[in-house]
């Protein structure tokens, strides 16, 4: 994220934007959501009905009242943040009122002609200092971007990445010496980093100074200055070390008119590695055709493409880097639809312009040097036989479309039907480029949408389709609501459930999967992206799958029977942090916030949850009594009886309950392990207990002044209040209030335990024994915990009905909710054990994200992501049916900056034998009927494959395997009698083995086999 610092400057900084078109108002939606100062938004056409294709802040009675662009956007614009100022100016830009541009500090123009863009940069160059100057273009489906920053632009932080820290194992007394990892930990350092350390024992002289990497040994070693002198003792134990970011960069921007003839150009396709060069010379010919005629070339029009070829042969041979051999191809085709608009590629550049603009106000990020271009060539080729009078305007929202793809395109667009899969922030653009794009606005067409979250204030700042009066609505009807006020034409179906094994046999059946033609995934998390994939496999749908993740983003293009899958590669699984860290020796604060994380869970979550199935299970405590009289173990009743003995009843309870907690968990536990493991406690080779990365905690006493500890309390009281339906007010919770109760908690005094501490990192977590049977004193506390209860019940019936009327209400952890004080407690919990354990503490924000599981997003990022890295153009290809080398995958950092388009990789082939194959995609069919048997099934396979089943296995469930007793029997029986099917399933899929070809190998794979009953 852009950090406080990059905020503050652009909290203070204003921009000028001219061009209120699609580009423009991508530009200008994304700084607002930013947090700018203020922005003025310039133009002086007025709108158009093919506008709306593009421009999604434009409505229909801006058109037939001929409003102006810039007049008619500002009010929507300025919706989006009301910490923005949003101004318009409708007076051309010339040579006589450049001033107008004196008080800000990026210019932006957009689909400006080439001579406006000389002059407006010289006059940015002019200036002292040098004002930030960027120009972006769309002609059709070609996209361009040129920024100048100045002779002496400062980049702050060129990437954006957290520093590398790590600890340290072992360094060397040698020349040079040489500084490992503890435990092979990756460093990820690059010869010629600086790194500094602290807490290093032994070589103390290394403590808080600097030091140079001056090679990279391997990723877990590396080597440093020299280390042998003699004010570096041996090193014995302990240490960190940290990356440092250089303080600054100072790069130098060529003017415009310097770069148009020598280019700096960042390649983005790796597949077209010299189309870039053509189409800067493209771009230049079609700005001097326009300069010339005072149009743009008609649509397909021969002759027109001809001149613009003339043109660029002749800016060819007067330039400085002339192009080897001009493509007629691609100026051929970039003069057909240089009167097009094509909305996603215009959300690209848009979302990759505004992270510029952010970085030239902030220096925060690498800015693109000089010139990106971006293309959807791919879209061409299948309309060189169509009719040119497919590409001719209708008088309609889609002619700038139309002119890009033809009609017959734009009508099957019309009619797709088409799943989205989570409305946040990528689901917003998304919806913005459906809308645009016209998709489901015809009869047959149909957008179907779900997401069970509502909307935050949080969500405001990245997902556009969502306003202050929309906190706490669904967030799919309501960006259902949303999308269609950018197109009144669209056909939404909105759902609320998550698409999951839950919802798998009712709501997202395979009949709505087959139903659709694509699904799009705008989810946040794996395991969802993961099932949405096999969904789309076992259904041979396609699916385009994204992802952002700050100023990174992806996009991966799944068609069927052409690409591998999402889950085809596996992503890096997640490192498990040890029980034993967690528990009782973190060394970071991640461990911190993880181990408050978990005590929210069993405090608040799942404690109150074991209480609600118990007795939602057993029938009452006369029961369990005669249960325990004769000698039966009753699972989690002591737990239970117990949470019952310690219920709060009253506010005051809750504060006390906190309190305790508060000693048991900082003060306690830490006199505990002090106690287990005194400070000079020694290992078995001499070495010391209390060594890096094991700390040793201190006891935290109790400081009712001190803000985290009442803060603790007071969240912890909530929370417990909320638990057992208490009610608790404003009032309640003040300090004034609060503090006297605190005061008043009875606080147990610490004894001493022989339990043992766990501290072997590779064991895992004990499962927590609920039985009642740990011995005879248990017992008896149980026999009279009931014996209590049926006494205090008047009718000796308490049931289990009145105990589920106790009101314990399990919380469900929610990270969004500001009031609700679960990211507050963890705040504080996590904080408080790092005190404990002298480590450095995190702010709000950082515990948010962690315990919260938050990928961070930005407006910029989710912008390019959802237009051309490259989701939308990549559904426009799977609607034509492009080849498998025509699609792209995207990834980019727009921080660094890279963006690269790559090829999808194939459907992995599997062989069974020479001759009969299977992919991914692929599934065989076989066909019974209700007296079908086993026997039948395994002959068809027979029949049909020439392969002999060796094993059936449905879901979970063995069916069929002849090694087991008793299975060879059920070759006889009828397959009705075997699968496990609802009333209405007429099919289902089964996992089926194959004999190999010698009864000594091993047994050969294959494809789902669909049975159809």
């Amino acid at each position: 994220m852009l950090g406080d610092q990059a905020m503050q400057k652009m909290a203070h900084a204003s921009v000028f934007l001219s061009g209120v078109g699609g580009l423009g108002v991508e530009i200008a939606k994304n700084l607002t959501l930013a947090g700018i100062k203020s922005i003025t938004l310039h133009d002086t056409r007025a709108a158009s009905m093919a506008d709306l294709g593009s421009q999604f802040f434009l409505r229909e009675d801006d058109v037939t009242s001929s409003r102006n662009r810039a007049v008619a956007s500002a009010g929507r614009v300025a919706e989006l943040n009301p910490y923005v100022s949003v101004h318009t100016q409708t007076d051309a830009l010339d040579e006589n009122n450049l001033d107008v541009l004196k008080n800000y500090q990026c210019v932006i123009l957009t689909d400006a002609p080439l001579s406006v863009q000389l002059k407006v940069n010289s006059y940015c160059r002019s200036q002292k200092p040098q004002k930030q100057f960027i120009s972006t273009s769309l002609y059709g489906i070609f996209g361009c971007l040129f920024c100048d920053f100045g002779n002496e632009f400062e980049v702050l932080d060129t990437t954006g990445e957290e520093p590398k820290e790590f600890f340290i194992g072992k360094i060397t007394k040698d020349n040079p010496g040489v500084v490992t990892t503890l435990d092979n930990t990756l460093h990820g350092l690059e010869t010629g980093d600086t790194i500094t350390c602290k807490e290093i024992v032994g070589m103390e002289k290394l403590n808080n100074t600097q030091c140079t990497v001056s090679r990279v040994l391997s990723p877990y070693a590396f080597t440093i200055s020299d280390t042998t002198g003699d004010e570096y003792g041996p090193y014995k134990h302990g240490g960190i070390a940290r990356q440092v970011r250089p303080s600054s960069t100072i790069l130098k921007f060529e003017s415009l008119e310097r770069q148009l003839e020598k280019p700096d150009i960042l390649t983005a396709d790796l597949c077209k590695m010299e189309l870039p060069v053509q189409l800067h010379l493209g771009f230049r010919s079609l700005m001097a055709f326009q300069q010339k005629n005072g149009h743009l070339p008609n649509v397909r029009n021969e002759q027109d493409a001809a001149e613009v070829l003339r043109i660029a042969t002749e800016l060819n041979s007067q330039t400085e880097n002339k192009v080897d051999v001009i493509s007629s191809d691609v100026i051929r085709k970039m003069s057909f639809v240089g009167r097009g608009y094509f909305a996603p590629l215009s959300a690209a550049m848009g979302g990759i312009a505004a992270q510029e603009v952010l970085k030239a106000l902030t220096g925060k990020y690498m800015p693109i040097r000089q010139w990106l271009y971006l293309d959807c060539i791919e879209l061409l080729p299948y309309q060189e036989n169509v009719s040119p009078t497919s590409f001719s305007p209708r008088c309609d929202r889609y002619d700038a479309l139309r002119v890009c793809i033809g009609d017959e395109l734009v009508r099957r667009i019309a009619d797709l039907k088409l799943f989205m899969v989570g409305c946040g922030a990528i689901g917003c653009e998304f919806l913005k480029n459906f809308a645009l794009l016209g998709i489901a606005s015809g009869n047959n067409g149909l957008i179907s949408i779900t997401d069970n979250d509502l909307i935050e204030k949080s969500n405001l700042n990245r997902q556009f389709l969502f306003r202050p009066h929309h906190i706490q609505k669904a967030k799919s009807t309501t960006s259902a609501t949303s999308t269609k006020e950018i197109n009144p034409s669209l056909h939404i179906e909105a759902h609320q459930q998550k698409v999951c094994p839950d919802t798998e046999q009712d709501t997202f059946n395979d009949a709505f999967f087959e139903s659709q033609e694509v699904v799009v995934n705008a989810l946040d998390n794996v395991e969802a992206r993961r099932y949405v994939d096999s969904r789309c496999v076992s259904n041979q749908r396609a699916l385009l799958e994204t992802g952002t993740m700050g100023a990174k983003g992806h996009v991966q293009v799944i068609v069927p029977h052409l690409t591998e899958s999402y889950t085809s590669q596996r992503d890096p699984v997640d490192q498990e942090v040890p029980y034993c860290t967690l528990k009782s020796f973190p060394a970071i604060i991640e461990h911190c916030i993880q181990w408050a994380r978990d005590k929210f869970e069993s405090s608040f979550t799942q404690k109150a949850g074991l209480f609600k199935k118990f007795w939602g299970t057993h029938q009452s405590p006369q029961e369990l009594l005669q249960k325990l009289e004769t000698g039966t173990e009753v699972d989690g009743l002591g737990q239970v009886l117990g949470m019952m003995r310690r219920r709060p009843v009253t506010w005051g309870e809750c504060v006390a309950l906190a309190r305790v907690k508060f000693e048991k968990y900082f003060n306690h536990k830490a006199k505990q392990l002090i106690h287990a493991f005194p400070v000079d406690t020694r290992l078995k080779d001499g070495s010391l207990f209390w060594q890096s990365p094991k700390r040793p905690p201190t006891p935290q006493v109790f400081n009712p002044d001190n803000d985290i500890d009442l803060l603790f309390v007071s969240t912890a009281a909530r929370l417990y209040a909320d638990v057992y339906g208490i009610t608790v007010t404003e009032q309640d919770m003040s300090q004034q209030a609060i503090l006297p109760l605190v005061q008043t908690a009875k606080v147990p005094e610490f004894v001493p335990s022989n339990k043992t501490i766990e501290t072997d990192e590779t064991a895992n977590p004990k499962e927590k024994n609920l039985k009642t049977s740990h011995g005879e004193d248990d017992l008896q506390a149980c026999r009279e915990d009931l014996t209590r209860i049926i006494a205090d019940e008047p009718t000796g019936s308490y049931g289990h009905v009145t105990f589920l009327s106790l009101g314990i209400y399990p919380l469900e952890f929610e990270k969004d909710d500001d009031r609700n004080g679960h990211i507050d407690f963890i705040t504080a919990a996590a904080n408080l054990r790092a005190r404990m354990y002298s480590i450095e503490t995190a702010d709000r924000l950082k515990v948010k994200r962690i315990a919260g599981k938050i990928i961070p997003a930005i407006a910029t990022t989710t912008a390019a992501v959802a237009g051309l890295v490259r989701a939308t153009i990549e559904l426009v290809k799977i609607v034509m049916g492009r080849p498998r080398d025509d699609y792209r995958n995207g990834f980019m950092n727009l921080a660094l900056p890279y963006v690269i388009f790559s090829e999808p990789g194939p459907a992995a082939t599997t062989v069974i034998r020479p001759g009969l194959t299977f992919t991914i995609w692929d599934r065989w069919i076989v066909k019974g009927n209700k007296n079908f048997k086993l026997k039948d099934f395994n002959q068809c396979i027979k029949d049909q494959y020439g392969l002999q089943v060796t094993m059936v296995v449905q879901g979970v469930k063995m069916i069929y395997v002849p090694v087991v007793p008793g299975h060879a029997k059920r070759l006889d029986h009828k397959m009705t009698k075997l699968l496990k099917l609802s009333p209405s399933q007429t099919y289902t899929d089964l996992t089926v083995s194959f004999a190999g070809p010698n009864a000594d190998e091993e047994d050969l794979p294959g494809p789902p086999v669909r049975y159809y009953v």
